[in-house]
């Protein structure tokens, strides 16, 4: 009996011995597998981020693109605008020639047509100045 006691308790301490080698290699092994889904967690939220930025960025400049298109409708539709009201002038008769005498600087009979040339030079001196730069003659 004494044998088999001695017996049981090197079966039950070499028991103990492997269920710890087992605990061991199973919680570090655990371990690596809770890393590797920590690494994995991290790379979607950078990823969720980078593209919440990219399409907070795209909203912006779509917007903008936007209020540039609405301003170049609405220009463009005043521009219509004056062509319908010159086109409803050239079936007129006084309206036909007003745009002559403008375009042709031609003057009515009890009218004086006065032009005033501006010298290229002195245009382009005006324009100098304003900008801040000096011609040395």
């Amino acid at each position: 009996m004494i044998k088999n006691k001695k017996f049981n308790e090197k079966i039950k301490g070499s028991a103990n011995a492997e269920s710890k080698k087992i605990r061991t290699a199973s919680s570090s092994g655990s371990g690596f597998y809770y890393s590797f889904l920590t690494v994995v967690l991290i790379l979607c939220l950078i990823q969720i981020t980078i593209s919440a930025v990219l399409n907070v960025s795209k909203i912006i400049s779509y917007q903008a693109k936007i209020v540039q298109i609405t301003k170049t409708r609405d220009a463009a539709m005043a521009l219509n605008d004056q062509l319908k009201d010159n086109i409803k002038n050239f079936s007129n008769i006084s309206g036909l020639e007003a745009i002559a005498r403008n375009n042709l600087k031609m003057s009515g009979e009890d009218e004086v047509l006065v032009i005033i040339n501006s010298n290229k030079e002195d245009a382009k001196k005006d324009k100098l100045n304003l900008i801040g730069i000096k011609k040395i003659n």
